[in-house]
């Protein structure tokens, strides 16, 4: 067993992956405790720091899977789940500041907005896109749904990376790097899984090619 693959199999690798996901709490409070620009605007700061931490974890999880492969750790996908969960935690937080703090629970404004503004359509999509991954990530759901619909469930992480990235962009009115940086990782890591697709659909191809004369000398035999 490699040294690498024994650090990752440890429990404390994951009490430590688990305090590394929080920290970025405490650098947002540290912020608002010192940065004076973080003070003018607390809560325009908390909504636009809580949604860029959402999208870093959401592209974390999207790049786990790549990794494990190109590095050939798959201990690593033992940190997917966690990772995912705290996203929604960080979309979580970004929610609730804009109801709580930016709109003071006000629905029939929160939800003329949602209809409204593009860039909040597109975010509340995806927030709303987030909660049945959240809610199903356990053990238990990965057994009532069944393998293959859990996973064809967990694929929308793929449309709540574009989202959400479709809302930065919409959000930022400047200095549109960010988003575009954004943008290409997403793009890469769906292209990759994109090419895996089709290479392992040209692997079963030829088996299919194969096996349908059988099915039809069979069938000839029994006529």
């Amino acid at each position: 067993m490699s040294a690498i693959n024994s650090i990752l199999i440890s429990k404390w690798t994951k009490v430590f992956v688990f305090l590394l996901c929080l920290a970025p709490v405490g650098f947002i409070a540290w912020d608002l405790y010192q940065n004076p620009t973080a003070q003018a605007d607390p809560t325009k700061f908390l909504e636009h720091a809580t949604g860029t931490w959402t999208i870093n974890f959401v592209v974390i999880t999207l790049a786990i899977t790549p990794l494990r492969k190109i590095l050939h750790q798959p201990q690593l996908i033992r940190f997917r789940r966690m990772v995912g969960l705290y996203a929604f935690f960080y979309v979580f937080l970004h929610f609730s500041t804009w109801v709580a703090i930016d709109h003071s629970f006000a629905w029939p404004e929160m939800w003329a907005d949602v209809l409204k503004r593009r860039f909040i359509t597109v975010g509340f999509s995806a927030f709303v896109l987030m909660a049945p991954l959240a809610l199903t990530s356990t053990a238990w759901w990965i057994r009532k749904l069944g393998g293959k619909n859990w996973q064809k469930l967990h694929r929308l992480i793929y449309v709540i990376a574009i989202l959400g990235v479709i809302h930065y962009a919409w959000l930022v009115k400047s200095d549109e790097t960010k988003p575009i940086i954004y943008g290409v990782l997403v793009g890469l890591l769906l292209a990759y899984r994109l090419g895996v697709w089709f290479v392992n659909r040209s692997k079963r191809a030829p088996g299919r090619a194969i096996a349908q004369p059988e099915k039809l000398e069979t069938a000839e035999t029994h006529i």
